[in-house]
Parts: structure tokens; sequence; C-alpha cells
């Protein structure tokens, strides 16, 4: 090979790596810009996530929404915002205020073990039932008068709105469909937020035969007709005069009935009995 001829070999291999150099170049400044542009998406996308996270986070709950809506009362109901619940005959005399909390398992256990004591005293006329229902266990509380609502679940709430439903029906359908939900087939362990289904608490309610199949029971608490009403009632158990702030609670003539402790209510028809008998006799 000529001098000549290596010399031009020479320049068209140095003249193929630029060229080549220049496509490695362009790939890399092309992959680049890709990579920002995606980054760039990235970024949006990430923040237009935590703006709409935060956007959800900041929008009102659907009790929390209710806390500001008109109060539907139940029928068979007396009092502000309809929260005042006594039912019984007219000749009873006296008056046994009962405090339970939907969700509460001591207050299950009392009506499955003092429940039909204390129903079989109502239909004798013994005395009448003031009824006054809580959702402390679902967290929520009281701010000056204000109900808080908590972040425990929604079920005694739901519920207590659901009893509102049965007791627009009659008061003999409330009493039975409370009966039902504290029963020991329908009534839930207390970490188990099943009252929060309306499904499951129209499931409950066909087994009592004023609620089975009745459109205007189950439509109620579809809609949420009486949700506003149960936070009503839930603020009058907050902010009852009687002292009490645990359940299940029994009150006559302003006095706690209590079992053998002395504290507590009484859990045994036995001592139930015997506190309710010496209220009586008062």
């Amino acid at each position: 090979m000529s001098k000549r001829n290596s010399q031009a070999a020479k320049t068209a291999a140095r003249e193929r790596l630029r060229q080549e150099r220049e496509r490695q170049a362009k790939r890399a400044k092309v992959k680049r810009q890709a990579i920002v542009a995606a980054s760039v998406v990235l970024v949006l996308a990430a923040a237009g996530g935590i703006g709409y996270a935060v956007v959800q986070a900041n929008k009102p709950s659907h009790w929390e929404a209710v806390k500001d809506e008109k109060v539907v009362a139940p029928a068979n109901t007396t009092g502000k915002n309809g929260t005042t619940v006594v039912i019984g005959k007219a000749s009873a005399k006296k008056t046994l205020k009962v405090y339970e909390d939907p969700r509460c398992p001591i207050c299950a256990q009392f009506e499955q073990t003092v429940g039909s004591t204390v129903k079989k005293d109502y239909d004798e006329g013994k005395f009448k039932i003031h009824y006054i229902g809580g959702t402390f266990l679902d967290g929520d509380t009281d701010k000056g008068g204000k109900l808080q609502i908590g972040s425990r679940g929604e079920g005694s709430k739901n519920a207590m709105s659901a009893l509102g439903a049965a007791l627009n029906v009659s008061p003999e359908a409330f009493l039975e469909y409370k009966t039902a939900l504290y029963s020991a087939k329908y009534h839930p362990e207390e970490t188990n937020d099943k009252f929060k289904s309306d499904a499951y608490l129209i499931k409950v309610a066909n087994t009592v035969d004023a609620l089975k199949g009745n459109t205007t029971f189950q439509n109620a608490v579809k809609n949420g007709t009486y949700d506003a009403w149960a936070l009503a009632m839930s603020e009058t158990f907050n902010t009852n005069k009687d002292g009490v702030n645990g359940t299940p609670s029994l009150v006559m003539d302003g006095k706690k009935l209590t079992g053998s402790d002395g504290q507590n209510a009484p859990m045994t028809v036995a001592e139930f009995n015997t506190a309710i008998n010496a209220a009586l006799k008062a």
C-alpha cells in the first residue's frame, strides 16, 4: 500500500469515527430529554396525586357533613330534635331510663340476659322506658354541646339511625329490633364494625315481623333519613344530667340502678329484680 493510500484510509477512518460519535451524542441527548420529560410528568403526577389526596382528606366525611343537616325526627318521639324517646303505657307512673350504645358488648350481654325481664315488666306497665342512645364506641365525643365525630368506626351511628327508622314504624318495632341487634346471633364483636353496613342492618330487621320487607323502613336506612337524628341522640347521651358515662346504665328518679357491686348496671335477672323493685317502691 502506498503512503498516499495509507493516509486516505486513516482520514476515512477518522471521519467514520467522528460520525459515529455524533450519532452517539445525539442518541444520548434524546435519551436525556426523554428522561427529563418523564421525570417532569412523574413530578406533576405526584403533585397532582398529593393535591388530590389533600383535597380528599380535607373533604368532610359523610357523618361530618350530616352534623349540619336538618334533623328529621322519627315518629313516636318528642322534645328537641325528637331526641326524647319515652314509650310505654300511659298508666305507668315510673320511668326507667336506659342508656345504651348499639356496638356495646356489655349492652348485648345485658340484653341477652336481662332484656326479656325488662320487657316483661314494661309490658305489665310497671314503668315506661326512656331510651337514650350513645355512639361513643365509634369514638364520638362532645365539645361544648357539639358532637365531635370520632375515628373508631360508624356502626353505632348507623345502627342508631336504623333504630330511628324502626321507631318511626312503631315503638314495638323499635324494641324488637333493638333486641335483635343485641342478640347473640347478630351482635358483632366490638372490634368488628359490622353495623356500618346498611345491608346487614336490614338483614337483622328482616327477623322482626313489622320490619320484614318493609320498604319504608329499608329506604330510610339506605337513604340515611335519620342519620342527623342519630347524631342528635348521641349528643343527648354525651350531655346527660344523670352522670352516665358508660353503657349499659339504668336510671330511675335520678338514681342509678346497680348490681351487687353498687357501681355497674345489674347484669343478672336477680340483681335487676332487686334493683328495680327497690326503685319502684321509692
